[in-house]
């Protein structure tokens, strides 16, 4: 018998996460009925999709009501299913940050001068947001050790907690650079960590990533316009 629905539950569990150009996911994302069915399956144990507009993948989580009696230890709350401890998590909210808030950045921007540019065109096609390498930037290690090291525990620490989150896929390490995981966009709540972290001890060094975002933006549209 033929489940689409059940197919993606089942490829959701063993894979973890699916690119969201994925023909059951893109249909997940772009058909109300399907959605509403996805929703209702996987509300029945406990599950619910993870997927955001500006992220490049979809998966599943534990549902807000299931939280406690998933989480809730007898001796404290527990930050995942993962066994991630306190400088695994300290790092991964870190790295959210400096990769995930300067990229919305750029695909919000992204978004805005293409909107700009189609309101002058009578028969202009939305075009999809953009989630690719083109506005996610990597992040150099040294970078990462010279600004947290003596906060993350040193290097020592800071490279086996980076194996570890790139084992779970919030990351991707090549050449000594960080990149965003299929994981990573999913990882927080946007809306609400964004503020935490902006109005928190990590707005000085994301404004930061913010201003060289906008300069390298600005250095690639100098030299296209010397084309």
């Amino acid at each position: 018998m033929n489940d689409p629905v059940a197919a993606l539950i089942a490829r959701l569990l063993a894979e973890r996460w699916l690119p969201r150009e994925d023909e059951l996911a893109r249909q997940a994302l772009t058909d109300a009925g399907f959605r509403e069915e996805l929703d209702r399956r996987l509300a029945a144990v406990g599950l619910r999709l993870l997927d955001h507009p500006y992220a490049s993948h979809v998966a599943v989580a534990v549902a807000k009501a299931q939280e406690a009696a998933v989480f809730a230890g007898p001796r404290a709350w527990s930050a995942s299913n993962l066994d991630l401890d306190r400088d695994s998590i300290a790092l991964l909210v870190v790295l959210w940050s400096l990769l995930i808030l300067p990229k919305r950045q750029r695909q919000i921007r992204r978004v805005e001068s293409d909107r700009d540019q189609e309101q002058g065109q009578i028969f202009a096609e939305m075009k999809p947001v953009p989630v690719g390498a083109d506005v996610a930037e990597p992040l150099a290690e040294r970078t990462l050790l010279a600004d947290f090291g003596d906060r993350l525990g040193g290097k020592m620490r800071i490279n086996i907690n980076l194996g570890v989150l790139a084992r779970h896929g919030f990351i991707v390490r090549r050449k000594e650079r960080i990149y965003e995981g299929p994981l990573l966009d999913l990882a927080f709540d946007y809306e609400r960590t964004a503020r935490r972290v902006l109005d928190g001890a990590l707005a000085f060094v994301v404004e930061q990533a913010r201003r060289e975002a906008v300069a390298d933006d600005g250095d690639t549209d100098t030299e296209a316009g010397h084309v």
